[in-house]
């Protein structure tokens, strides 16, 4: 059974060059990504974002996940 709070992290890896744009991965408070629960397009893009760093890619972050905040009912969409 997997740990809830376990992907209440990201590990972001930004451009360099491009704001906005990146690359953002679930980790444990460590930073620390679980290849195993990666598919195989996500898994090839995180070793292609941690080679990148320092060429393309800043150093990566981890960063909090904020919950969505539930909409109060009765009030619109």
């Amino acid at each position: 059974m997997q740990d809830p709070r376990r992907h209440q992290f990201r590990l972001c890896f930004r451009s360099l060059f491009d704001s906005g744009r990146g690359y953002a991965f679930p980790c444990d408070r460590d930073g620390l990504v679980d290849l195993d629960e990666l598919s195989d397009g996500a898994r090839n893009n995180y070793l292609y974002a941690r080679a990148m760093v320092g060429r393309e890619l800043a150093q990566p972050a981890v960063e909090l996940i904020e919950p969505r905040r539930r909409r109060e009912a009765g009030r619109p969409h």
